[in-house]
């Protein structure tokens, strides 16, 4: 069993609560940190620009993405462009397509090619995949965003899918693969096998970092020290 140490695949932090973003940037492991209007949503954010200048400027060091909002296509270029400028270690995510589903390739060969690093998210087919890639070629450093998790959600296994992307992406040198949307650990090491470069966390699964490689009759051990002690502050009698 691998240690923590032995992972080759980066570990980006997703979330936006700036509490816990800064405590996670005193964290070696992670590498880098992911957002999304979801996330921001969640964490009550209402002003964009002033929150995503605030974490930039206490994590300036560590690759940062920050998504567009904007569904119009003109607009989502205008939104990139402005966000690339507010730091050299941010990377602008991207959907592959806006909510009506058409394609923002074009967009994404235009921005990658200006210089813009971008981060292309939602990704959940090997066809998606190829066709970012391909607007990629040649442009700046970038993210491919594989929602792997999402992919299980539906029944489907992942890891074959992510195999042949990292194949994919062996061909772009510049562009990296992420594992996201991940729903438990194993994920991580998965990952790892594979050679996928980076994987996305949430902090629930953060927390468990410290699991990997634990001995079983040890963590047998402590899950029923838990149920006794569980049992114990309910009072319960039979």
């Amino acid at each position: 069993m691998i240690s923590i140490a032995d992972l080759n695949v980066k570990i980006f932090a997703d979330g936006a609560d700036r509490s816990a973003m800064l405590k996670l940037y005193q964290n070696p492991y992670v590498a880098g940190f992911t957002t999304n209007p979801t996330l921001m949503r969640k964490a009550g954010i209402t002003d964009y620009e002033a929150f995503a200048r605030d974490i930039l400027a206490a994590i300036p060091d560590r690759s940062i993405s920050l998504e567009v909002f904007a569904d119009d296509l003109n607009e989502m270029e205008r939104q990139a462009l402005k966000i690339a400028t507010w730091g050299e270690n941010v990377y602008v995510k991207i959907p592959v397509t806006n909510s009506q589903g058409e394609s923002t390739a074009g967009l994404v060969k235009r921005l990658s090619l200006s210089g813009v690093k971008l981060n292309v998210t939602a990704l959940m087919t090997l066809a998606q995949v190829r066709d970012v890639c391909f607007s990629l070629a040649g442009g700046a450093p970038a993210y491919v965003s594989v929602f792997a998790g999402r992919v299980a959600d539906t029944g489907r296994d992942p890891l074959t899918m992510m195999k042949a992307a990292v194949e994919i992406l062996a061909l772009y040198p510049q562009t990296e693969l992420i594992w996201a949307s991940p729903r438990e650990l194993l994920n991580i090491i998965q990952a790892h096998e594979i050679g996928c470069h980076i994987i996305t966390v949430t902090g629930d699964i953060l927390q468990k970092l410290s699991l990997i490689g634990k001995n079983l009759d040890e963590y047998s051990l402590d899950t029923v020290k838990m149920f006794r002690s569980d049992a114990m502050a309910s009072g319960f009698t039979l």
